[in-house]
């Protein structure tokens, strides 16, 4: 098997025309004829992540944050990008990308996978593509039951392993319309008031943004990396139910930039 036939499969899923016009996805490192000994999955391509993937004989890993998102310039290892690229090249270890194009389709997205780890229901894209029902930015669902605001701050931090929740003033309302949107989700705010939900679960929300929930909904921000860590189970899934016998492995190696004390 090819990385091309890899790659395909997850193309159909979420084609690389979906992704931003910011974004880098694709197959950044590698040669998309070259036979595949392994795949290892992951959040972020690092030195670390190659190193694992060449000791475990995974010859393709397949991320979901590009490696590189600018041009380089040079190639004398100055800075972590370099040193990743240039170890994937010298080790013959294909580096892949599957970014915004994933965070925008609805079934088996990075948003659905979210949606179910929070036990929502119903859902549907919080901010459609014009014309369409299936790609779009975030989610929106509903919880089967209404829950205290500070009850599902805590199933939201347990569910999603967040280190903590930073979040805005509580409204002394129940919780049951949620909208999410895995990494950096402020821009979708605007959405997930207009459509009513009573907690916003995304990552990266500045200072000044908290002040524009205005009270009308509480925004939990739970860190970009706990957001979007179940991508890589998600990809593991997905590949997984094509080829069940192949050698697949998630990453053990935690690239989360981010400690809390």
């Amino acid at each position: 098997m090819r990385i091309h036939h890899i790659l395909s499969i997850l193309e159909s899923i979420a084609p690389p025309y979906l992704q931003e016009s910011y974004d880098n996805a694709g197959l950044i490192v590698g040669d998309p004829e070259q036979e595949v000994t392994g795949i290892l999955f992951c959040l972020d391509s690092t030195e670390a992540v190659v190193e694992e993937a060449i000791a475990l004989g995974c010859n393709l890993v397949i991320a979901h944050h590009p490696i590189v998102f600018r041009g380089l310039k040079r190639f004398n290892g100055s800075n972590y990008v370099e040193r990743t690229v240039i170890q994937a090249i010298r080790k013959q270890v294909a580096l892949y990308a599957i970014h915004t194009n994933l965070d925008n389709v609805y079934r088996q997205g990075v948003n659905a996978k979210i949606a179910e780890k929070l036990g929502l229901k119903d859902t549907r894209i919080l901010l459609p593509k014009t014309g369409e029902t299936e790609i779009g930015a975030g989610m929106l669902g509903f919880l089967p039951e209404p829950m205290l605001e500070t009850d599902f701050l805590q199933h939201t931090k347990t569910a999603l392993r967040a280190g903590c929740v930073r979040h805005t003033a509580l409204r002394g309302r129940p919780v049951q319309t949620v909208a999410v949107c895995g990494g950096s989700g402020s821009f979708l705010l605007p959405e997930a008031l207009r459509a009513g939900a009573d907690v916003f679960v995304t990552a990266d929300f500045k200072y000044h943004e908290f002040f524009d929930a205005e009270g009308r909904l509480v925004v939990a921000d739970i860190g970009h990396y706990e957001s979007e860590q179940f991508t890589i189970e998600l990809l593991f899934q997905i590949i997984q139910e094509k080829f069940p016998t192949f050698a697949l492995h998630c990453t053990k190696v935690n690239t989360n930039p981010v400690f809390y004390l």
